[in-house]
């Protein structure tokens, strides 16, 4: 379709929520949920975050993987993985000249847009197949809402927040009818966590 195929990731509580309601997040997922997401990173061409998770948690946007002679997963001894994925950063506010993504790793790119097909046309451009949107909950709704998310991979902790930001903000759904629907390929424990993949649906309104 000449567009790169887009992978949505949320880490959420049990009860939806990326944040509590002081804006903390880290950690929701516990380190083997977040060390299977690195090796996920280590396999798509780009990262995308919005410049509100930038800016917020100075993310480093790299692909780290166990240090050499350790075979535990989640171990705390990581090196940055052969592939580095682009950082690419979405938004019309400007990247901090100390942020962390100017650090070692794979070339950043701004995107100064908030557009969705704006984005994948910049990223096919650079012959990118598979992007990782990482979020914040802005920018996933963006491309839920603009039907361009194939994949989604929701990592859920058994955490309960009561309140705080939820993973997505409003679709302009307002009966079920009207639900973005996928299709659930994958159910996986990861830890103490669980990875539920799932594909955007053929059948009704899809997401």
């Amino acid at each position: 379709r000449g567009t790169p195929y887009v992978t949505l990731k949320t880490a959420t509580t049990l009860d939806g929520y990326v944040a509590a309601a002081d804006g903390t997040s880290r950690w929701i997922t516990g380190p083997a949920a977040r060390a299977h997401a690195h090796r996920v990173r280590a396999e798509v061409d780009a990262i995308a975050v919005g410049t509100g998770t930038l800016l917020a948690d100075d993310p480093e946007l790299t692909a780290r993987v166990p240090a050499h002679g350790s075979s535990h997963e989640a171990a705390s001894a990581v090196r940055l993985a052969e592939h580095q994925p682009l950082r690419v950063v979405v938004g019309l506010r400007g990247v901090p000249p100390a942020a962390r993504v100017h650090g070692k790793g794979g070339e950043l790119v701004h995107v100064l847009t908030r557009d969705v097909g704006e984005v994948l046309e910049r990223l096919a451009e650079r012959e990118v197949r598979h992007v990782l949107v990482e979020g914040g909950p802005t920018l996933a709704t963006a491309f839920l809402a603009a039907g361009a998310v194939d994949e989604l991979h929701a990592y859920v902790a058994p955490v309960l927040l009561g309140s705080g930001r939820r993973a997505v903000d409003g679709l302009g759904v307002a009966t079920i009818a009207d639900a973005h629907r996928f299709r659930t390929v994958e159910v996986r424990r990861v830890g103490d966590d669980a990875l539920v993949v799932s594909r955007k649906s053929t059948e009704g309104r899809v997401g």
